[in-house]
């Protein structure tokens, strides 16, 4: 579980998050959505340790990171997965050794069992035959679950996705929500998303945070957005004629 409370950061006289608090459960997926400029990539580089906040507190399974050691913050270091939005795979390395590359880096398992967790890794993303080939020899959402296996390769307990959707057509997109939601409850890790899709929001919103320049405007989940009162997030929300269908639908009970 990550806690955290009453986040503060600025940036010179700009004020991005102005005391923001929220749970994100372990087991489940937890989206933090809102516009652009709302703070939410500044929250989860915050939470990712790559921004340090003016002040608040971030806990990790109840202990405050300001308060961790250099040892300690190495430690929660490696056990963070990351997807990013581009899928950032080293395009000169093939896909079994971008996977690898986290076992080297933070671990020192041997040849043989750096090999076999690959194996498992890329099974679980239904890739187990493309180990040789070259990031761009593959497809965008192949290179996705690439990226989705690389940041489990090291069994993380934290994972973060980063608009893991972008750039994916509404099929493949669903495909890499489902993937990422079950690989949340198998290993029961804290699972984190950035993400103005809206289709993951209804499609694997356990947990949903909205914010609203740089405050937590709204908390709740997929099935209780619905029936929210929060006119910035529903016209957020069902700003496309799809979500207006999907609204009323929903209220007719269809």
């Amino acid at each position: 579980m990550i806690k955290v409370k009453d986040l503060c950061k600025s940036f010179g006289d700009l004020d991005v998050l102005k005391g923001v608090n929220a749970e994100f459960e372990k087991g489940k997926t937890n989206l933090i959505i809102g516009q652009s400029g709302s703070g939410k990539t500044v929250f989860l580089k915050c939470l990712l340790g790559l921004i340090k906040p003016n002040s608040g507190v971030i806990e990790y399974n109840g202990k405050a990171y300001k308060s961790f050691s250099k040892e300690e913050k190495r430690e929660i270091s490696t056990q963070m997965g990351m997807v990013f939005q581009g899928g950032a795979l080293f395009d000169s390395m093939t896909v079994g050794e971008n996977v690898v590359f986290p076992l080297k880096m933070l671990t020192k398992m041997s040849r043989k069992d750096r090999e076999k967790r690959v194996d498992e890794v890329l099974d679980r993303v239904n890739l187990g035959d493309i180990h040789d080939k070259l990031p761009s020899e593959i497809s965008g959402g192949m290179q996705k679950r690439v990226s989705i296996a690389r940041a489990i390769v090291n069994r993380p307990n934290f994972l973060f996705c980063d608009e893991p959707n972008s750039g994916l057509d509404p099929r493949t997109a669903s495909v890499i929500d489902n993937l990422i939601q079950e690989i949340t409850h198998e290993y029961d890790i804290t699972t984190v998303i950035n993400t103005h899709d809206m289709n993951s929001v209804f499609e694997i919103g356990e947990n949903i945070i909205y914010l609203e320049n740089g405050i937590k405007a709204w908390e709740g989940n997929k099935d209780n957005i619905y029936k929210t009162d929060n006119k910035k997030l529903t016209d957020f929300v069902y700003a496309s004629n799809l979500f207006q269908k999907v609204r009323i639908t929903q209220r007719r009970g269809l």
